[in-house]
């Protein structure tokens, strides 16, 4: 006879709310935030969190000092779980427009810190306006490159996105430059701008979520018989853009960055090397193909990109 697992694996008498709930309490990990979410008292949500241990014969949430965190076991269903529920989400949606200012969800975006700072304010400006119940949280990269779509952490990837799963949707958004940046009144911003000077001018900064001190300008400068000198490297273009406001350090940032270099006073130019172009597009994972509150929100960054 096989030995029992422990889990309830019969369909028979299965509530099928108790998914959508469960999806809700591991995005949310707390039973407080789920129950305001669902629209239930803490005391009912607390009831249906201890019918879903039951069900699973897992506890699911577990306490961790003042907060809650999901079990192994919850962590290797939650894409699934939120895979089944947008499913079932986007069936009852096929029959008629899903009315967006009734919609209650957390899509998460996943990219550099640039795309917090860039796009979000714009992103959550439209949001606000048109779909009011969802919301955005911005996943900054880590030196890692965990399948965060296939795992269902984040919903939305935006950026430059590298190698990723085959079965991942990706969609190009626009081509764009390195430019170089540095505080105004740099000596580099008088006379003219040659690769010679732009590798011996001054120290460097790079910027890599990897700590990488070398990069495509060194290869670029390697090509002509030319090295310049790092000396520092940042996670993220928003940080290096301080270290570069403050000292004579020259650093590198997308074009679509120049809002962020203008308020901090930095000058941009033109790199004058040959650079290959950043390629910024957006990924999703096709379980969200048809869920008609995702494809708003990537009709949302496709127009916003674009602008």
């Amino acid at each position: 006879m096989a030995q029992s697992t422990g889990r309830d694996t019969t369909a028979a008498g299965l509530d099928l709310n108790l998914l959508a709930a469960l999806d809700v309490l591991l995005e949310e990990q707390s039973v407080r935030g789920a129950a305001r979410r669902l629209h239930l008292s803490e005391p009912a949500m607390s009831r249906t969190l201890g019918r879903i241990r039951k069900a699973l014969g897992d506890p699911v949430l577990v306490r961790a000092g003042r907060r809650m965190v999901p079990t192994p076991y919850a962590l290797s269903v939650r894409a699934e779980v939120g895979a089944v529920v947008e499913r079932a989400r986007a069936l009852f949606a096929a029959h008629g427009a899903e009315d967006l200012r009734s919609v209650e969800r957390t899509f998460t975006v996943h990219g550099q810190d640039s795309v917090a700072a860039l796009l979000g304010p714009r992103l959550v400006t439209r949001v606000q306006a048109e779909a009011p119940g969802l919301r955005l949280r911005f996943l900054g990269e880590s030196h890692l490159d965990p399948p965060v779509l296939r795992e269902g952490t984040a919903d939305l990837e935006v950026g430059v996105i590298g190698a990723s799963a085959p079965e991942v949707r990706t969609e190009p958004l626009r081509e764009d430059r390195m430019l170089g940046v540095v505080r105004a009144g740099h000596p580099l911003l008088r006379g003219r701008l040659t690769a010679r000077r732009f590798a011996g001018a001054a120290e460097h900064l790079t910027v890599s979520r990897r700590g990488r001190l070398h990069g495509p300008v060194d290869e670029a400068l390697a090509e002509r018989g030319l090295t310049r000198r790092v000396v520092a490297t940042a996670a993220s273009f928003p940080a290096s853009l301080f270290l570069v406001r403050d000292t004579d350090l020259i650093g590198l940032v997308p074009g679509w960055s120049a809002p962020m270099t203008e308020s901090l006073g930095l000058v941009t130019f033109p790199v004058p090397l040959e650079l290959p172009p950043l390629r910024l597009a957006m990924a999703w994972h096709p379980r969200l193909d048809a869920d008609p509150a995702h494809t708003w929100l990537r009709g949302c960054v496709r127009e916003l990109m674009a602008a």
